[in-house]
């Protein structure tokens, strides 16, 4: 008897924390990343977007892909019960704006200012020697340097400009301080939205960021460089779309 209730009142504990994740066909593709981070690695594996294009239900995602959304939430509840969320992992829904925006700048900035140039060197290189009978490379070598000048530039701006007015607006609101912000935090959105338009191309020219067989180690080491400068985006991108700006709007 005692067995059996204690068996319940795990089922029931179960329950609750997929209840809690809110993985239901009708819950925002973001919304579940906010609650459970790791499904955000989840979700990379299956080219699900959860931030430019989290806005959406998690069927009509899965439809977008040919997935089941049944077989989603199914591995999403296990990946919940596997792995608990730790108060950390979702500190960033709580912290002060400041905090948020600190991180966002010391992690993912920095990331772009350090990487992009490297990664530049190899994807100008792999272009150069395999350019000539690979004509995908000559497009993967011209949408890489487009990205790189948006996002440095984007972040420039995000730090001289778009930041300092989230944060002087947080200490002083006002009705007109907010309009200013309203238009500001759009044109970010909208710049996220072409970083994210580029990034699929390359993707969809790469193969998903597939060498050919007869890749040498430059090669193999560009896509991969690529394929995680896509994951960063795509983390850096979440934390202000869905959890920095919606605070302003």
């Amino acid at each position: 008897m005692e067995t059996k209730q204690l068996n319940d009142s795990i089922s029931d504990s179960k329950q609750a924390q997929s209840v809690q994740a809110g993985f239901t066909p009708d819950a925002l593709v973001r919304d579940i990343v906010l609650q459970f981070p790791k499904a955000a690695d989840y979700f990379k594996a299956k080219r699900i977007d959860f931030c430019c294009g989290g806005a959406k239900p998690l069927a009509e995602a899965a439809a977008e892909r040919g997935l089941n959304h049944e077989i989603i939430i199914g591995d999403l509840n296990k990946l919940f019960e596997e792995y608990p969320v730790p108060q950390e992992e979702i500190a960033w829904n709580t912290v002060p704006s400041e905090e948020l925006i600190n991180h966002i700048i010391n992690k993912h900035h920095r990331y772009l200012r350090e990487e992009l140039p490297l990664i530049s060197q190899n994807v100008t290189k792999v272009y150069r020697v395999h350019g000539g009978d690979s004509p995908h490379l000559v497009e993967l070598y011209n949408l890489f340097n487009t990205l790189k000048e948006d996002l440095l530039e984007h972040t420039a701006k995000e730090e001289e400009d778009e930041f300092p007015k989230l944060l002087t607006y947080a200490a002083n609101p006002s009705e007109e301080g907010l309009t200013s912000l309203r238009e500001s935090l759009s044109e970010l959105e909208s710049e996220h939205d072409g970083a994210g338009d580029i990034l699929r191309k390359m993707r969809s020219i790469t193969d998903d960021f597939t060498p050919p067989a007869h890749a040498c180690t430059t090669y193999r080491l560009t896509y991969a460089r690529l394929e995680e400068l896509e994951s960063m985006t795509f983390e850096h991108v979440h934390l202000e779309n869905n959890i920095l700006f919606p605070r302003f709007q």
